[in-house]
């Protein structure tokens, strides 16, 4: 009991900052400073990965959900290193007709590690809300001259 008790503390600190990122066609929830398996990337060891598909934002005050992705937020990944899968056996077998068939699979992988959750949400609000002013202002005068 005191296992769980000292993992349930835990989790919430270390859960300050998270997201929920799409990427090679799944959903992946990307943590700060943790290393994450996904699909084979077509780059290499070490380059810098930015993924600006994200979903769902969580900082320490407020979670922000995407419609369907979050404005101005990115996810900075680092390439580890290049692996491949656990081999998976595939059997096929039609039975009454001596026909067998046994192959293999592994999947080919990207580890990366997250460097950084980015939210740049505060800039871009504040500069479109002043387009949106000037257009109002425009709109009106437009509209006068025209009368």
């Amino acid at each position: 009991m005191t296992n769980s008790k000292i993992s349930s503390n835990n989790s919430p600190e270390s859960n300050e900052l998270y997201a929920i990122a799409e990427t090679s066609g799944q959903q992946f929830w990307f943590e700060v400073d943790r290393y994450y398996d996904i699909d084979r990337l077509n780059a290499k060891e070490k380059d810098k990965i930015t993924l600006e598909k994200v979903l769902l934002l969580k900082d320490k005050d407020s979670i922000t959900v995407g419609k369907p992705y979050v404005k101005d937020a990115k996810i900075e990944l680092e390439v580890v290193s290049h692996k491949r899968d656990k081999k998976i056996l595939v059997y096929k077998m039609r039975p009454k007709k001596k026909t067998r068939r046994k192959m293999g699979h592994r999947q080919e992988l990207t580890r990366v590690m997250v460097k950084s959750i980015n939210i740049g949400k505060s800039t871009p609000k504040s500069s479109s809300k002043k387009e949106e002013t000037v257009k109002k202002e425009t709109k009106p005068k437009s509209e006068k001259s025209t009368n």
